[in-house]
């Protein structure tokens, strides 16, 4: 996935974490591939979220109906696990399918990842 910052690498001291389903260690970790469309549509999401945000940001300071605001932060949410899909169907497909038909010590770290991305943002 985009944007890993070398988090969840084995080896680090004191995480225990598995290494990185993808082939690509460097600093900072890259995706394997990614489709361009998906990348734009992504790009696209995530400015309509900023723009939502920034929208209860003024929401807050006109003290506007908790109700009202609530309503926002929901659809922001839904947004953002959007994009979180979309991250993820791309790692699947990219990084996640290398590592398996890279080996079993791959597809293994590649395995443990995937549970701790599942456990991660399945709250």
């Amino acid at each position: 996935m985009e944007g890993g910052g070398g988090r969840g690498r084995k080896g680090r001291a004191g995480t225990g974490a598995a290494a990185c389903g993808c082939a690509v260690h460097g600093e900072p970790r890259r995706a394997l591939a990614v489709d361009p469309a998906i990348k734009t549509g992504n790009r696209h999401r995530l400015r309509r979220i900023e723009g939502q945000v920034r929208g209860v940001q003024q929401m807050v300071e006109d003290d506007r109906y908790c109700a009202d605001i609530l309503v926002q932060i929901s659809s922001i949410q839904e947004a953002l696990r959007a994009v979180g899909r979309s991250l993820l169907r791309n790692h699947l497909q990219h990084c996640v399918a290398h590592a398996v038909s890279s080996g079993a010590d791959e597809a293994q770290a590649a395995y443990d990842e995937l549970v701790q991305l599942f456990d991660r943002h399945a709250r």
